[in-house]
Parts: structure tokens; C-alpha cells; sequence
């Protein structure tokens, strides 16, 4: 078999990630490559906590990226924080609230699940009523924007709930930052993690944590090691902490340059404006789609404006859709997950990918291909009505 260069097709990515990345982005990891413990790139991880504290909004000192997708940014929450016969409370309503159980089990703690049906956020009354029936958890965990639904839970009073009960609050906020308020220290949230191939227009492979000082000085009190070497704190701050830096692993250098530069991108724009463009392309979206005849899965209030969970009309075969999609137009629609398997498309409106003309590329590829395989929808309006939902903007 004769193996060439690897060319990838150029696709517009609009599913649930990774998204697309800036040009800038793609650009800054082609840069040089240097040692990860050289002056030049120790002064550049400084300025890539800066950078991170402030689309985080917080002061938390242990502020970094974790070498590994947002998989190992919730893995490093869960190991630093959750010893063996800890009781933990887990929300779960979606994919991504379960495998906050799977974490909590695999470092020897007790699950306790407050269940919600997929497509609805959180629901306090029932966190406030499993911590009445636990008074011994010593943390709650919930994701802020579940990825499999596209809904977004109120995670400032989901953590006042949790505090008010002497508990630790570990949030999922991989598809929420950059793209949603995600408000750490106005919100007390303990340990967040996050993704960078999301609404921070970067590519995958790094995980934005932050940790305030209650989670911090659990994680000092451990009556136990840390069971993972690699996501250990105690030894990773020894690498990215201020002072002389002591080797620990060898970072992904390239991979930094280019969150560095999407960090600078966000700084540039104002973390509050870039939180508004979502929006503003959520609510073309939703209007096109709307005028189309097709529905959404989320009610407005929960949405999330980056991750659009969108009905499949009925009797079309989603797959064959986003696989046409794919073949003619380049457009990348992400598939439902679980229970939902078949039943919506996830639609990203994701950093990069969050602008009009991935809008108005979206609406027109869906409306021509669903047109063709004889689906139910209105023809015609969707573009007048995303147009309309821009000038209201």
C-alpha cells in the first residue's frame, strides 16, 4: 500500500466539536518548536495563565492547561478530589454527567445521582433534596452546557446549593467556555474544567482547569496519594507554579502556541462580546430553522446558544442527511448521542464556526438537501428569517 502526505478535506465543522479553528490558531502552532523548559516558553505559559484567568474570570493562582483533551481536565478534578469512601454527588442529565460517575467510581467514591431527563437542566429541588439525604457528600459535580443535549444548567445555584451544604462543586464547563458566561469566582465554582476545540477556537488535545482555594486545600489534605501520577497537582504545579520550573512531563509545546494565540484572540474581541456573537448566531439559527418547520429540542430558556440541539423531522433518516451533507457541502452536523441516537442533529455554533455564513451555509445545505430526500419543511424562508434575527440583533 503506497502512503502519501495526509491532505485533509476542508470542511465547515458545525457539529459538537472539535470546531473550527482561526487561521491565526493553525498559523501560531507552524511557529518554531522549543524546549518546554526554555526562558522563552516558561514566559509564555505565564502569560497562557493570564490569559486563561481571564476568560475563566477568576484569581485562582492554579489556573493551567492539562496536556490531554477535556477528558483528562475531568479526570484530573476527579483524581485530585475524590479519595476512596467519598460520597459524591453526581447530576446527571446527559452523556457527559454520566461519565462524571464512571470518574467518581474508578477513584474508589461513592455515587449518589440526582437523575433529569435528557434535554432538561438540573434541577436544584432535587440536588437540595439528595443533600438533605447525604448530609456526609463532600462534593457535588454537574455540567454547566451538556454537550449531548444542549442544555445549560444554572450553575450559580446549583454550587450556592451545594456550598450551603459544606460541599465542593466540581463543573463540566468543556462546551460553555468562551462561548456562554462561565463566571468562576462571582459563582464560587471549587474545580472547573474545560476543552479547547470548542467555543475557544483552538484545536483539540488541551484542557483549560482552574481550581479555587477550598479545592485547593482539599487537595493538600488528602489522607491519600493522588491515584494518577500524570494528573497529580502536587507535581504538575511544580512544572507550570512560578519560581524555578522542575520537569515534570514534556508539554505539547505547538499545541500551547496555538492556545495562546485563540486566548489572545478572546482578549482581543472582549470575553463578553464573544459571549454576545454566539448568541446572536443561536438566534439566526433558530429562526431559519424554525421558519423551515423544524423544531428544537431544548425550551429557549435552557438553550445553549454554541450547541444546538435540533428535532429530525419525521421519517428522515438523519444519518443519510448529515452524510449528503458531508459529501456536498462539506458541512460536518454531529449526530445525537444515548437516548437521543437518531432523534436530533447537533448543531455547533462554536468559536470560529460561530459567524454568519456558517449560518446562513448551514440553513441553505439543510434546506436543499432535506428538499431532495422529500422531507416536510418550508422552502424558501429560512435565510429571509436569519436575516430578520440579524437585524433585530
Amino acid at each position: 500500500m503506497e502512503i502519501q502526505s495526509f491532505n485533509p478535506p476542508v470542511r465547515t465543522l458545525m457539529g459538537p466539536g472539535p470546531s473550527d479553528v482561526h487561521p491565526r490558531v493553525l498559523a501560531a502552532m507552524s511557529r518554531p518548536t522549543i524546549g518546554h523548559l526554555d526562558p522563552a516558553f516558561v514566559a509564555m505559559m505565564d502569560e497562557l495563565k493570564v490569559l486563561l484567568q481571564e476568560v475563566f474570570r477568576t484569581g485562582n493562582p492554579l489556573t493551567l492547561p492539562v496536556s490531554g483533551p477535556g477528558s483528562v481536565g475531568m479526570e484530573t478534578c476527579f483524581v485530585n478530589l475524590v479519595e476512596p469512601g467519598d460520597k459524591v454527588i453526581v447530576c446527571r442529565n446527559g452523556v457527559f454527567g454520566g461519565r462524571m460517575k464512571e470518574n467518581v467510581e474508578r477513584c474508589g467514591g461513592q455515587a449518589v445521582m440526582v437523575e433529569d431527563a435528557w434535554g432538561e437542566p438540573v434541577d436544584p429541588e432535587k440536588l437540595e433534596a439528595a443533600l438533605k439525604a447525604n448530609p456526609d457528600a463532600r462534593l457535588v459535580a454537574f455540567v454547566q452546557a451538556e454537550t449531548s443535549t444542549g442544555v445549560e444548567s444554572d450553575a450559580r445555584a446549583l454550587a450556592e446549593l451545594a456550598h450551603r451544604h459544606d460541599c465542593l462543586v466540581i463543573v463540566d464547563a468543556v462546551t460553555a467556555l468562551g462561548g456562554s458566561p462561565v463566571l468562576v469566582d462571582e459563582w464560587g465554582l471549587d474545580a472547573v474544567y474545560a476543552g479547547t476545540q470548542k467555543c475557544l477556537s483552538c484545536t483539540p488535545g488541551l484542557a483549560p482547569v482552574t481550581f479555587g482555594e477550598r479545592a485547593v486545600e482539599a487537595i493538600r489534605l488528602r489522607r491519600t496519594p493522588v491515584q494518577s501520577w500524570f494528573m497529580d497537582l502536587n507535581l504538575v504545579m511544580g512544572y507550570w507554579g512560578g519560581g524555578k520550573r522542575a520537569y515534570h512531563h514534556t508539554a505539547p509545546v505547538n499545541a500551547l502556541y496555538a492556545l495562546h494565540e485563540a486566548l489572545l484572540m478572546v482578549r482581543e474581541e472582549g470575553v463578553a462580546n464573544a459571549w454576545a456573537r454566539h448568541r446572536h448566531n443561536h438566534e439566526a439559527l433558530r429562526a431559519g430553522l424554525e421558519a423551515m418547520g423544524i423544531g428544537m429540542l431544548v425550551r429557549p430558556e435552557a438553550r445553549l446558544p454554541q450547541l444546538n440541539a435540533v428535532l429530525v423531522p419525521d421519517g428522515v433518516d438523519e444519518a443519510a442527511v448529515r452524510a449528503r451533507l458531508l459529501e456536498r457541502f462539506n458541512l460536518e452536523l454531529g449526530a445525537g448521542l444515548g437516548e437521543l441516537a437518531g432523534k436530533v442533529w447537533r448543531i455547533g455554533l462554536m468559536g470560529y464556526a460561530s459567524r454568519p455564513e456558517n449560518v446562513y451555509t448551514c440553513l441553505t445545505a439543510l434546506e436543499s438537501v432535506l428538499g431532495e430526500m422529500g422531507a416536510h419543511i418550508t422552502r424558501g424562508a429560512a435565510v429571509a428569517a436569519a436575516d430578520a434575527a440579524y437585524r433585530e440583533a
